[in-house]
């Protein structure tokens, strides 16, 4: 039951944080949200800080797990990036929410540095995936080919925050478009 109830709560403040920011994000809130007292929220992590490392440590192994997903059952890099983009276009669908590291990014000066630590190791794995889907089909050097990776997830991110910010999906979807036609993604 308390593994349960430590998931539940992170569910909930992923979903609020991806929602109002990490300055929505409130133990009471939460704890009403979830139907627990406040004080069990700090028995599972005593500070907003340790509860927002654990949000994001969950979210990247979750989503490193899929993107791992893609790579195994997925032959061409057209196809991969695809699937990569739906993932920033699905979290649009779903209330207009912002992938959670990018939500919280845009909030990186009030964050404690646990919290901070993981939005860059958040945008680190996704260069490195994008650069592993890119590579097999580049003649480049390793570092061009590094570039063009952080040029795609500032893109694909960039996209779904000027989606989000006019609340929308199809101008995500335009934007996404209009870099697959200039080349920018596969």
């Amino acid at each position: 039951m308390s593994g349960d109830t430590r998931e539940r709560i992170m569910e909930a403040a992923r979903l609020t944080v991806q929602d109002l920011g990490y300055g929505g994000l409130s133990f009471r809130e939460l704890a009403k949200d979830v139907g627990i007292k406040s004080a069990s929220i700090h028995y599972y992590f005593p500070t907003k800080g340790e509860l927002g490392e654990a949000i994001m440590q969950r979210y990247i192994d979750r989503y490193e797990r899929y993107l791992d997903e893609i790579l195994n059952d997925t032959i061409d890099s057209t196809t991969m990036m695809r699937r990569y983009t739906d993932v920033f276009r699905d979290t649009l669908l779903n209330g207009n929410r912002l992938c959670l590291a990018g939500m919280l990014a845009a909030e990186r000066n009030d964050l404690p540095a646990e919290v901070r630590t993981e939005v860059v190791r958040w945008g680190e794995m996704n260069e490195r995936w994008i650069a592993r889907v890119l590579a097999p089909g580049e003649d480049a050097p390793p570092e061009d080919i590094r570039r063009r990776a952080k040029a795609v997830f500032a893109a694909v991110s960039g996209a779904q925050m000027i989606a989000h910010g006019r609340d929308d999906v199809g101008l995500y979807d335009e934007v996404v478009s209009a870099y697959r036609e200039s080349g920018l993604i596969p």
